[in-house]
């Protein structure tokens, strides 16, 4: 009797556990949908939240913290007031270290989120942070396709870095369409860990190199 017992409680417990598997995946797949209407319509900022609330509650997932720290990053990057950028850029990364914790350390995605932030610190002024942020952005690159050389966000950024760098400095549309034709064959093949794992940028690609021709 007592064995039964025994059994029906862990078939309980385990019931349960898989029940609460399902609602994080079904949740973090419906957020994940959102993301590209919400550069479009500005609800990153929203949706960041909603991602960290995700991970408050889930307390050993990496990417709700990832995807919260993706959210805040794009965030910066679209702000047009040059004033706010910094402190969304610090938020990110604060996201951003606490998704490295869970996942045992900075993987490909993570330092490509990375170099995200380095990128937004360098648009608040250019040609003044360019040796220090502009140099860590495409180290964390370098890093994210040495860890995953299948990973196509890497070369993405790269080829969107090209697009907005004059040419007598190795940018410009030439330069960029020619990695960003590399980066969307990559994005055919890429294969995600999961139906939650990162698999954002390919639209993005495609917009920049249609600016190429």
């Amino acid at each position: 009797m007592k064995q039964t017992a025994f059994l029906l409680l862990l078939m309980m417990g385990t019931f349960s556990l898989f029940a609460q598997s399902e609602k994080y995946q079904k949740t973090m797949q419906q957020r994940i949908a959102e993301m590209e209407t919400a550069v479009q319509n500005g609800n990153m900022p929203a949706l960041a939240n909603t991602f960290e609330r995700i991970a408050d509650a889930e307390k050993n997932q990496w990417l709700p913290y990832y995807y919260a720290a993706y959210c805040q990053v794009m965030t910066a990057l679209l702000e047009q007031d040059k004033s706010k950028v910094d402190p969304i850029a610090d938020k990110a990364e604060l996201l951003l270290k606490k998704s490295e914790a869970l996942a045992g350390g900075a993987n490909s995605e993570i330092n490509v989120i990375y170099s995200m932030i380095a990128t937004a610190h360098l648009t608040v002024d250019p040609a003044a942070r360019w040796m220090q942020y502009g140099q860590s952005s495409s180290a964390f690159l370098e890093k994210a396709k040495a860890q995953d050389p299948t990973n196509p966000r890497p070369l993405y950024l790269e080829g969107q870095s090209k697009f907005y760098t004059p040419e007598q400095f190795g940018g410009g549309k030439a330069a960029a369409a020619q990695v960003l034709e590399k980066a969307i064959a990559m994005f055919d093949q890429f294969k995600p860990a999961s139906e939650i794992h990162p698999t954002w940028g390919k639209a993005a690609a495609i917009y920049f190199l249609a600016q190429c021709k």
